[in-house]
């Protein structure tokens, strides 16, 4: 950790909470809030919540203000894990005793459609001295201070970068505390990088001088991690631009596809575009399921999704098989960092709750 850069932030931070109390003062109010509210869930009680308890209990948190139908998203996590599941692997995240990297794989593992924003976020309302918010804006922050080795996909999000996220983030709360900080638990952290950090990373994305790592070689087990992956993020996509967004789609005959778009048309009928991805290993599939989605006359547009190496390779081999003129490509870091663009916009508008949740 460039401890320079920690210690310039703190002083800069320090200095604008005595000079403009009052809003400091309101956010901190917000989030020792959001920690009365979650830390009053027994284990017992938790496990007892009815379903309008529990939609309360995960719409209220950061990482869903993105969503502006929090009720859809929140369904749709019952209806993928089971009511009563979800809640008993949620008691054992939050209130076991195993060691956390433990706690952590195995929820990530069992739970479809709960991620690492979301858990952690929990995590930390329920017991802020031991864990911290590991997010985007985690990482980003931790880039600028010269930390490295942080995850850039999903799967490498594990426990045990989690625990190392937790310690890091310890060092910074003592720094904190060190300087007269009044409150220093890991809430206080992720206030501070949130609040001092990230509008820095923002202009000027890295405060580190390290050369870029080289492109890490992506095995077989990580490569289904990461083809999963960027199949959810195009999902997601697709839902927050407002389409009916699914995966796994029987298209045609003999082809599932990865994800489609769909949009009904008034009574005129439907629009539909496909894609595939590509992570590793053969493209023959993913040639024929995009020819094969091509017969359906609904189709406006066949999507490839790969790095640029594999994409080349597609265009290359997909002339004469696939029509051309509704073959797009797409690279699969760009639909990552489209996400995150689309997410934090969202987000951003749905602060300023425009259309109520019982809308």
């Amino acid at each position: 950790m460039n401890k320079a850069l920690l210690e310039k932030a703190i002083t800069e931070f320090l200095k604008k909470k005595k000079t403009n109390s009052a809003y400091y003062e309101d956010n901190w109010a917000e989030r020792k809030e959001r920690k009365t509210f979650y830390q009053s869930f027994t284990k017992e009680k938790l496990l007892a919540m009815t379903e309008d308890e529990f939609f309360e209990y995960i719409s209220n948190l950061w990482s869903m203000l993105i969503w502006g139908n929090k009720k859809y998203v929140v369904d749709k996590l019952i209806a993928d894990n089971g009511f009563i599941n979800i809640k008993k692997q949620l008691a054992e995240l939050l209130f076991s005793h195993a060691d956390i990297e433990k706690r952590w794989d195995s929820f990530l593992k069992t739970v479809k459609g709960v991620g690492p924003a979301t858990i952690s976020e929990l995590l930390t309302y329920v017991n802020p001295n031991e864990y911290v918010i590991f997010n985007k804006t985690t990482i980003l922050c931790f880039g600028y201070l010269g930390i490295s080795d942080m995850p850039k996909y999903n799967y490498q999000y594990t426990g045990k970068k989690y625990k190392e996220v937790c310690s890091i983030a310890k060092e910074i709360a003592l720094e904190l505390k060190n300087v007269g900080a009044d409150d220093y638990d890991l809430l206080a952290v992720d206030y501070f990088l949130w609040d001092e950090i990230l509008p820095i990373t923002e202009k000027n994305p890295s405060g580190n001088t390290e050369p870029a790592a080289e492109k890490a070689v992506v095995s077989n087990k990580d490569s289904k991690s990461l083809h999963d992956e960027i199949k959810e993020k195009l999902v997601a996509i697709g839902e927050l631009l407002g389409f009916d967004s699914r995966s796994e789609v029987k298209i045609a005959t003999g082809a599932i596809v990865d994800a489609i778009w769909e949009a009904k048309i008034g009574n005129m009928g439907k629009a539909i575009y496909v894609f595939e991805v590509q992570s590793k290993g053969s493209i023959d599939s993913l040639i024929l399921n995009l020819k094969k989605a091509q017969s359906n006359a609904a189709v406006q547009a066949v999507v490839a999704v790969a790095d640029e190496e594999q994409l080349a390779k597609i265009i290359r081999e997909s002339e004469g098989v696939i029509d051309s003129k509704t073959l797009r490509t797409w690279d699969s870091d760009d639909v990552l960092a489209v996400y995150d663009s689309l997410a934090r916009a969202h987000e951003s508008i749905n602060k300023l709750a425009l259309v109520p949740d019982s809308f």
